[in-house]
């Protein structure tokens, strides 16, 4: 009698297995893919993969990998490893270029391969990657990974050019100062500022989409917590568009920027002596030079790495903490472009007017 049960009970569990074993590898394939490139995280893509063998072997599949998005590839730095590495270069290999940009960034300014870096940026840049565009527009603009005299202005504005058409908001408020302030392309000051608006308008727009998606999550949280609803929650919204009289939620920031930041800050040793991070906390971008970033002509207490990164950190935080421009607007001095100081080139005292 017990064996039979046994017998019974072993058959079920056996038809369950057979269940899955006998779905088609193509429509595993294709699920594998939805999950891929709607995965939250890495570690929601990962747990499938060890679930069985074949999960998996066919989530290693190209078509699979080549579909993963943005935050299925958004590894945190303290969790960098091998296998991490070469999860990314899984993806490369099969063609995803999402891939490409972020392994691109991590090797250019993390592992200091700064050609392969380069190379995998580049080959984002070819598809249309915007953010690949854009980061290799302030590799030209700043001659990183070379020398002073590696800065080839005219390509860093072609590539914010380029990015900017494909939609990508940073390069087409760097777009802007260039125009505006003649920086590598001839001056025009009324296109600039156009630039601008356009740049603040989309930046409204995105940033007001994410507060509506968000809404419905901070309304069950203060159900949670039985809480009253402030729009001036500290850490909740800033002024970034102040130049609209706007108060809205801070833009989420890229995963490899994130990356970027937390590698230096977990790793002070990573960045050699005298380097300094972009002063902008949403960028996490490195000197790769002594001198290298442009720093703030009125205080010379920060540095950024383009004009975009000062103009968002300056709304952001910056002019809360820039000193002398009190003294400035008490003395009757005139600041354009909403208040922010230029930036000048550390050793040259070249001042850019914002």
């Amino acid at each position: 009698m017990l064996q039979r049960k046994k017998q019974r009970t072993c058959r079920k569990i056996t038809d369950k297995s057979d269940l899955f074993d006998g779905l088609p590898d193509d429509l595993v394939i294709s699920i594998l893919c939805k999950l891929s490139s709607s995965a939250s995280s890495p570690s929601d893509f990962i747990n499938v993969l060890l679930t069985c063998k074949r999960l998996n072997r066919l989530g290693l599949h190209p078509l699979v990998l080549s579909k993963a998005g943005p935050k299925a590839l958004a590894v945190k730095a303290q969790r960098w490893s091998d296998s991490a590495h070469r999860f990314l270069k899984h993806c490369v290999n099969a063609g995803n270029i999402e891939a490409c940009y972020t392994l691109g960034m991590i090797r250019f300014y993390c592992l200091q391969n700064r050609g392969s870096g380069a190379s995998l940026m580049a080959k984002a840049a070819i598809k249309s990657h915007a953010p690949a565009l854009y980061s290799l527009a302030v590799i030209q603009f700043n001659g990183s990974g070379g020398s002073k005299n590696d800065k080839d202005l005219r390509a860093g504005v072609a590539l914010c050019a380029r990015a900017a058409f494909l939609g990508h908001v940073d390069a087409l408020r760097e777009l802007g100062h260039c125009l505006q302030d003649g920086y590598g392309v001839r001056q025009n000051i009324t296109e600039g500022r156009r630039l601008l608006i356009q740049a603040n308008a989309r930046e409204l727009a995105s940033s007001l989409n994410y507060a509506v998606k968000r809404q419905p999550q901070q309304q069950h949280q203060r159900r949670v917590n039985d809480q009253p609803h402030d729009n001036c929650t500290a850490g909740s919204e800033c002024p970034l568009l102040s130049d609209f009289g706007c108060n809205v939620p801070s833009p989420e920031g890229q995963p490899v920027n994130m990356f970027l930041k937390q590698w230096f800050e977990s790793k002070a040793s990573e960045l050699g002596q005298g380097l300094r991070l972009c002063s902008h906390n949403g960028c996490g971008r490195p000197e790769t030079r002594a001198h290298e970033f442009r720093r703030c002509s009125v205080c010379g207490t920060v540095n950024y790495c383009s004009r975009g990164c000062q103009a968002l950190d300056w709304k952001l935080r910056h002019k809360l903490e820039c000193g002398p421009i009190e003294r400035w607007l008490e003395d009757g001095g005139n600041v354009g472009g909403g208040g922010a100081g230029g930036l000048e080139e550390v050793g040259e005292a070249e001042e850019l007017a914002i």
